[in-house]
């Protein structure tokens, strides 16, 4: 899986190989459907502090548009973390519509009288 990492703040450029190992370790299961990943985090009001980290992961799947998820937390693990469990949900939710109804329907737990 090809990684792409950006950002501009001194402090997040330092969770490079971190951002890294997340998202192989979080789409290790989909890197057969997804073969990139870009991960871009910012700080969306400087040094202040707050709840204004960013991450914003843009997954590349063969042949299907960007999911690209966001989040927002108070530290850059957080906001990875939580971005990528959302966007690893989608991407299961996709794969799973895109292949049909083929399965076979299970019956009612309880009969009708």
């Amino acid at each position: 899986m090809q990684v792409l990492f950006e950002t501009r703040d001194p402090e997040a450029a330092r969770l490079r190989e971190l951002a890294e190992r997340r998202v192989r370790f979080a789409m290790r299961r989909l890197t057969w459907l997804v073969p990139r990943a870009r991960v871009q985090l910012s700080d969306t009001n400087g040094p202040r502090g707050g709840v204004d980290k960013r991450c914003r992961v843009e997954l590349r799947p063969d042949g299907v548009q960007p999911v690209v998820i966001t989040a927002v937390a108070r530290d850059w693990r957080s906001a990875l973390d939580s971005a990528l469990a959302r966007a690893a949900r989608l991407l299961v939710r996709l794969w799973r519509r895109s292949r049909g109804h083929d399965r076979a329907r299970v019956p009612a737990l309880h009969s009708e009288r």
